[in-house]
């Protein structure tokens, strides 16, 4: 028979502990361990199951191709990698009110227009609120339907009779195995529940979109272990209060990673944004110092963002250094740089750098036009309106090559921008051939010298 076993679990990384630590070892947070009793499997039984597996020539697999589920909306099938993968498991994370039941709610809706059969689950709203907010984002022409309840037995059981082809749980931290001691959304609920979801998405050959939290770090509440036990996982970034949403996929076994969605939050729900380059620049200052434009590439697609640099002289003995949207230690390696290499004297002067729109960017071709803001900021010379910036920059002060340099340098040219800042090494032919004109630098001191 299984026994029960007492271990403790960081309720925000899933670290697991056999006993009780002020501080996680892991991600270092205070006061998170809590207890919990898990039943372990006798090792007869065990043994039995592992005997029961044999092992199969990768010779003798057929494959299938995928049957992908096209959601109607256009960004969200971006994200996913062309549409939605039958039995694959989703995870959808995102802050409080950043738009993850609306996103899977206006899917719903479109699918079941296509007559596609969906399931809604929610443990968090009874039905009438659930209508509510279906009835705000738009009328349904075909049914939906609606389960209300927590327990995933019973949740187990409608979904197997069920001919749903897609299933949405919202959220993961509100289902409830009876079977397992503990309150729904502690690690091992979270962790049980979704290994039940992911055995009746491969056993059904139903797509199901799990809701999860998220902690304090921005990640999804729970082990770590969840996000690889899914499919898919699915982050929603931006701010609650803007109107400006960002879906990125940061894990996709049918697709592309890094892939991102972009939306605006309306009073109808969410509206796809069919070309994110003119939204990032909506609004910029005209000969403005500090203000660079950058090409950066997510998941497949090249986006141009505006990049300010305020640049003031400290009131302090240790200068300021802020970042929003860009690692922060990136920013004083580049300022670093720029003193040592260009000759700029940066220590008297508190730096402030952000990427306008709400963007967050990890692009290493981004160095340059960050090293540039803040020289103009600095000098009070505005960059030309009509010209973008790319390039990496290394310790030595010199420019290195950036990849997918012809897909950057078609997208400032398809916004009207006349002039590309890129290395040298990165000019060829293809670039070449396009309306745009190159200027090529292999230096820090170099680049800094054209703009």
């Amino acid at each position: 028979m299984a026994k029960e076993k007492q271990v403790f679990f960081c309720t925000e990384c899933g670290f697991e502990s056999a006993k009780w630590l002020g501080q996680c070892p892991a991600c270092k947070a205070w006061n998170t361990f809590s207890e919990e009793r898990i039943k372990v499997s006798a090792k007869g039984s065990a043994k039995a199951l592992r005997d029961a597996v044999k092992p199969t020539s990768i010779l003798d697999v057929k494959t299938a191709d995928e049957t992908r589920i096209k959601t109607g909306i256009a960004e969200l099938d971006r994200v996913l990698g062309g549409g939605i993968v039958c039995g694959s498991l989703v995870l959808v994370g995102g802050d409080p009110g950043i738009g993850k039941s609306t996103i899977l709610l206006q899917m719903c809706r479109n699918l079941t227009a296509l007559g596609t059969e969906v399931l809604y689950v929610s443990g968090e709203e009874s039905a009438s609120q659930i209508k509510m907010r279906a009835e705000r984002l738009g009328s349904f022409d075909r049914d939906m339907t609606l389960l209300c309840d927590n327990d995933m037995a019973n949740v187990s059981e409608v979904i197997g009779k069920s001919h749903a082809s897609v299933v949405v749980i919202d959220s993961i931290q509100t289902m409830l195995v009876d079977e397992i001691g503990g309150a729904p959304g502690t690690v091992t609920q979270v962790r049980e529940v979704t290994a039940r979801l992911m055995q009746l998405a491969k056993q059904n050959n139903t797509a199901i979109f799990i809701v999860g939290h998220v902690t304090k770090e921005g990640t999804v509440a729970g082990p770590r272990t969840l996000e690889h036990m899914v499919d898919s996982v699915l982050y929603f970034e931006g701010d609650a209060s803007g109107s400006f949403r960002v879906l990125r996929g940061v894990k996709n076994r049918f697709g592309s990673t890094n892939e991102v969605g972009v939306f605006t939050m309306t009073e109808r729900g969410l509206e796809e944004v069919d070309n994110p380059s003119s939204m990032m620049l909506n609004g910029r200052p005209k000969g403005v110092s500090g203000s660079a434009v950058i090409s950066t590439i997510e998941g497949t697609r090249a986006i141009l963002l505006e990049l300010q640099a305020l640049v003031t002289q400290t009131n302090f003995n240790m200068p300021r250094r802020t970042s929003v949207g860009i690692d922060y230690n990136r920013v004083n390696l580049i300022m670093a740089v720029m003193e040592k290499r260009a000759n700029m004297n940066l220590w008297g002067f508190d730096a402030y750098v952000s990427i306008a729109g709400g963007m967050r960017i990890s692009d290493p071709a981004a160095d340059l036009g960050i090293a540039c803001a803040i020289a103009s900021s600095m000098k009070g010379k505005a960059i030309p309106e009509d010209t973008a910036i790319i390039g990496e920059i290394g310790l030595a002060g010199e420019i290195r090559g950036v990849t997918n340099v012809l897909q950057r340098a078609k997208e400032a040219d398809k916004m009207g921008f006349h002039t590309l800042i890129l290395p040298s090494s990165n000019i060829d032919k293809h670039v070449q051939a396009l309306d745009i004109k190159l200027i090529g630098v292999s230096s820090l001191s170099e680049a800094l010298s054209h703009i």
